[in-house]
């Protein structure tokens, strides 16, 4: 799989943005992919270097259209931890 594959968004929260602080990033992730590949993929497309990553697979939530109803499609959620002498990612600064 492709690094780009594998890394699908960014997630741009409120709560997404509070952990760029302690270098905490966000990421919309393949459902299939792994921490470990999740790690290299992050490491391969921006130059950095990860020390932890945090998976979740979010549900999708129930949404109504009139009488209809149906669900949004579920995600898998990705945190990623940078080390401390690693340099921020250049994407996520200009949205603070």
């Amino acid at each position: 799989m492709n690094a780009h594959d594998i890394i699908i968004a960014p997630v741009i929260t409120e709560r997404s943005m509070a952990g760029i602080e302690n270098k905490k990033y966000t990421f919309k992730v393949a459902k299939n992919a792994d921490k470990v590949s999740i790690a290299k993929a992050v490491e391969e497309i921006f130059k950095v270097t990860v020390v932890k990553v945090n998976t979740m697979n979010v549900r999708g939530q129930e949404r109504r259209m009139g009488r209809y109803s149906g669900y949004t499609p579920s995600w898998k959620k990705a945190i990623v931890t940078l080390s401390e002498s690693s340099k921020p990612i250049e994407f996520f600064e200009g949205l603070r």
